[in-house]
């Protein structure tokens, strides 16, 4: 007995983390629309606010250009934007690329202490900007994204603008379950910011008002998911803009992607330590659920979780437990998606016609592995705030 409770509570709770909650989201998100409710004075045709674009670049020799040149070519008046390229730590022609620029802000120093050292840095050099846009060198934007983001802040709860990553198509080498994911990522970001509020932007491009902007402390590994909190701890909301896209491309190997997730998972394991208020559900409601729903439970319980349920079940079908049926089907089903996963693995990177079938498993067991990397490794303090960039195709 105590078998099957285990075994269906963990199930279900794997469930409920990458589908429950978006069928309950969904279905709250539909209900609320059926009945009129208050809603929030708007500002009437606002004027452009001053925009400020921070660009972290160590190393981007190979990209940096592009990356300007496309800053530059943005539907947005030039008086109204600055960009300022941060790209200490640069021992290659990243800085004098930027150079070649004269619009753009850069500031350089030999020392490199990681992204959000460089942040903090470039913030003081924005001037009087009302709004802050972060990007990666790696990515590029759409004509339109400033427009569709700084639209946003005619609401005065919205407190930062999250746009909408997309992973382009590689080549035999690209790497794509990348991109399944992150389609799956952008649905699960639109319902929550039609909830309550999106938990944590991704870094290729987000904003946040100037006047919520506070110093990071240097340490810190994932930048824009602590940004993000912050900004929705002192009650404002993240906005979810999907016409504002960052298109980067994917991951050129399985080992380069492992790196960027190991990476991850361990900045997630510090965010849980430096956020521990946020676990209080009573003081933050909606967002302390959505944090659970949306971050500890995939961050924490899956992982340990999906072993465990295989155990489980082997446990319960030889004990002979239950009716044998369901659970030898279970079993069967969870050899299966485990074998899938594995042709997956053997053949990520390689041109075999690009079967959904195989990226999805291997690409859902290869995320929640790197978790149980980035913990042992934020446990050993191995993971610096400074890092080799994952190489990507092209």
């Amino acid at each position: 007995m105590i078998l099957t409770i285990l075994f269906w509570t963990l199930a279900l709770l794997v469930w409920y983390t990458y589908f429950g909650y978006a069928c309950l989201i969904w279905c709250v998100v539909k209900l609320r629309s059926l009945f009129p409710r208050h809603q929030r004075a708007m500002a009437l045709n606002p004027p452009l606010p001053s925009v400020c674009m921070i660009i972290a670049a160590c190393n981007e020799e190979d990209v940096i250009g592009e990356k300007i040149l496309n800053t530059l070519r943005v539907e947005y008046p030039a008086d109204r934007l600055k960009v300022i390229v941060v790209t200490d730590g640069s021992d290659d022609h990243t800085p004098d690329l930027v150079r070649e620029f004269p619009s753009v802000i850069l500031l350089h120093a030999p020392e490199r202490r990681g992204k959000a050292a460089a942040i903090n840095r470039a913030v003081p050099h924005c001037g009087a900007a009302d709004v802050l846009v972060f990007s990666d060198a790696n990515t590029l934007i759409n004509p339109g994204a400033l427009l569709s983001i700084v639209a946003r802040y005619a609401d005065p709860l919205i407190g930062g603008v999250s746009g909408e990553k997309k992973v382009s198509s590689g080549g035999a080498e690209g790497f794509e379950g990348e991109g399944i994911y992150w389609r799956y990522e952008s649905f699960m970001k639109m319902l929550d910011a039609s909830f309550y509020t999106v938990v944590g932007a991704a870094g290729e491009l987000f904003s946040i008002r100037r006047s919520l902007f506070h110093e990071i402390p240097e340490d810190v590994i994932l930048d824009d998911l602590h940004i993000s909190l912050s900004v929705c701890m002192k009650g404002y909301l993240i906005a979810y803009e999907p016409t504002a896209i960052a298109e980067e491309r994917p991951s050129l190997s399985i080992v380069e992607e492992r790196e960027r997730k190991v990476r991850i998972a361990a900045g997630a394991f510090q965010i849980i330590r430096a956020y521990r208020p946020l676990l209080n559900i009573f003081r933050y409601g909606r967002l302390a659920f959505q944090y659970y729903s949306r971050r500890l439970f995939r961050w924490i319980l899956c992982p340990i979780a999906i072993p465990v349920i295989f155990i489980l079940n082997v446990l319960i079908v030889v004990n002979g437990v239950g009716p044998a049926g369901p659970y030898r089907f279970l079993l069967w089903f969870q050899v299966v998606f485990h074998c899938l996963a594995l042709v997956g693995w053997l053949f990520a990177g390689r041109s075999f016609g690009k079967k959904f079938l195989f990226h999805v498993p291997f690409y859902f067991l290869f995320m929640n592995a790197s978790m149980w990397s980035g913990f042992f490794r934020h446990l050993r303090g191995r993971q610096p705030v400074t890092w080799a960039r994952a190489r990507r195709v092209g």
